[in-house]
């Protein structure tokens, strides 16, 4: 399964067996041009699932994230029955962090999910794992993948995790991603917010303090940057409102249910998300940039969560993404180029909230289906 090595085979094919898939590979592109391929997309995903091609080599610390992007993926397009089920919890499990004593739950470390086999280090004499370097990131990676696959979470005590991820958050509310210290942003204090919504335990961090510094990082244009005083950003914005309505700060379908909310501009917020459809369609994430596959996801999210979601162009956001589906399944960054899983994932979503047919429906706060969401 994921386990495998990172490598593919990469030689390259023969001038005669090019010339037999001209024409296959121009009817591909055609298609590729004009309609969601579920069938492509499906093949490339279970191709990542099985094993990465060998350019993911550098992104071994993070396989739990690429296991997440491969197994949701699945998951949208109706087809989490080719995964087994049980081995990937398993698998998922076998990443996570425990302390070895009581004593140990306050000695400043976090203990929940590795990353990867090479963040976890050596064996120790007792079969172990020596070091801990639990990452948030990494952790509602797993907790999601464990959702996703039916795992029962209620039947694991989830308290060394909660206690100590309080460890990881500062003074001023913002989180780092793992105790031996990084940078704090608004990522970190999403995934500690989707991590305790989906353990239904929210000892694990400080909501007000968490809220204090998710609403300095709000900009003068209604959007957030990823820290105090940074320029409005697409994933900063999803970060920030996704993390207040999980943590109940913002209700939900804010402008349809003419609710007010006493801590957003909602009407800033919405002119802000809105004008990042570019002319081509797409989605960018700060003003002035090219138009990205992923914005469509973090910042259609946030105007699904604000209950605006049909104020945009669908039609030509369609268009746009559709520029960016490849031949050969999956999506690419911008269009015309190779595609990669991190987009990919987030094309599929896109299309999910889009009401693509056959796909299942996205809990957009979570990042993962709606079933997967109600899985306790």
């Amino acid at each position: 399964m994921l386990e495998q090595p990172l490598e593919l085979d990469s030689s390259p094919s023969t001038p005669g067996e090019q010339e037999e898939g001209e024409e296959e590979e121009s009817i591909g592109k055609l298609l590729a041009d004009t309609s969601f391929e579920r069938d492509r997309h499906l093949m490339f995903l279970r191709m990542m699932y099985q094993m990465l091609p060998h350019h993911y080599q550098s992104q071994e610390i993070n396989r739990l994230t690429l296991a997440y992007f491969a197994i949701s993926g699945l998951d949208i397009v109706g087809s989490l029955d080719t995964v087994d089920k049980d081995e990937v919890a398993s698998w998922v499990l076998s990443f996570r962090a425990y302390p070895k004593d009581i004593a140990e739950i306050n000695d400043g470390e976090f203990y929940g999910f590795n990353g990867s086999r090479s963040s976890q280090y050596p064996s120790d004499d007792a079969g172990g794992f020596s070091n801990n370097h639990s990452h948030l990131a990494s952790t509602y990676c797993a907790l999601s993948i464990l959702k996703i696959v039916g795992y029962n979470l209620s039947s694991i005590d989830w308290r060394p995790l909660l206690m100590t991820m309080r460890n990881l958050q500062q003074p001023d509310g913002s989180f780092l991603p793992i105790h031996i210290g990084a940078e704090t942003d608004l990522r970190f204090i999403y995934c500690a917010a989707a991590i305790c919504f989906m353990l239904d335990d929210w000892s694990g961090m400080d909501r007000d303090k968490a809220t204090e510094y998710i609403l300095k990082c709000k900009a003068y244009d209604g959007g957030f940057g990823m820290t105090p005083g940074a320029e409005s950003h697409g994933g900063g914005t999803y970060c920030a409102v996704a993390s207040l309505q999980l943590m109940g700060s913002i209700g939900v379908d804010l402008l349809s249910s003419r609710a007010s909310s006493s801590i957003l501009d909602i009407p800033l917020l919405l002119e802000w998300c809105l004008q990042r459809q570019a002319s081509d369609g797409g989605f960018q994430g700060r003003s002035n940039k090219p138009s990205d596959t992923c914005y469509a996801f973090w910042v259609g999210a946030v105007l699904k969560i604000l209950g605006s979601g049909k104020l945009i162009d669908e039609k030509a956001l369609r268009g746009f993404l559709l520029t960016c589906q490849s031949e050969y399944g999956g999506f690419s960054k911008f269009p015309d180029e190779l595609p990669d899983l991190y987009h990919s994932y987030y094309g599929f979503i896109a299309f999910s909230l889009l009401e693509e047919p056959g796909l299942s429906s996205i809990c957009v706060e979570l990042g993962i289906t709606d079933a997967a969401a109600l899985r306790k």
